[in-house]
């Protein structure tokens, strides 16, 4: 990975706020002049391409990478091709270095996060448990909702500079106790 401050994850169960919580960050922290990657995992089938545009057209010859370029943003494409999905690990490692990567999704993955409840998701259904419950990398609730019941610092969404703040502090006490 590299990140200079390190790794911090958005997570919760669908329709939580996570993706509104990435943006939020990521206009935060990069004003505050910090150059940030993000990595979001989909469950689902997705394209970047375009049907038949030339890239399209590439991929479909049976091109393992294309590469699509322009003077403003330039895109990869890996087709998977029956091989199996990269570990975020290997997804860290393909970032230009930068200061913070962002990573929404993942949750089942070992790195620091904010798990986001909105407010009508309490108390949850048995079949979609909060997740801070059985996830020890859970060190953030990201929600409005009075939580009684959890020992974790909870921070309301729209509080996104107390949020960014938390999160700096928390990834400098980990580097800090890593270094010792």
């Amino acid at each position: 990975m590299k990140a200079r401050l390190g790794i911090f994850g958005v997570t919760g169960w669908k329709n939580s706020g996570k993706t509104r919580m990435v943006a939020n960050l990521v206009r935060e922290f990069t004003a505050r002049g910090l150059k940030v990657s993000t990595v979001k995992h989909a469950h689902h089938s997705f394209d970047v391409d375009q049907e038949g545009r030339d890239s399209w057209q590439h991929r479909q010859a049976g091109a393992s990478e294309v590469a699509l370029v322009s003077r403003n943003r330039w895109a990869l494409m890996h087709e998977l091709r029956k091989e199996k999905e990269p570990s975020l690990d290997d997804i860290l490692a393909r970032l230009s270095p930068c200061d913070l990567v962002i990573i929404e999704g993942y949750k089942r993955e070992d790195h620091p996060k904010i798990e986001m409840i909105r407010e009508t998701q309490t108390p949850r259904p048995a079949s979609d448990p909060m997740l801070w419950r059985e996830d020890p990398s859970i060190v953030l609730i990201g929600s409005a909702a009075k939580m009684d019941e959890c020992p974790l610092p909870r921070l309301d969404p729209d509080q996104v500079s107390d949020i960014a703040d938390f999160i700096l502090a928390w990834l400098e006490k980990a580097r800090s106790d890593a270094a010792e």
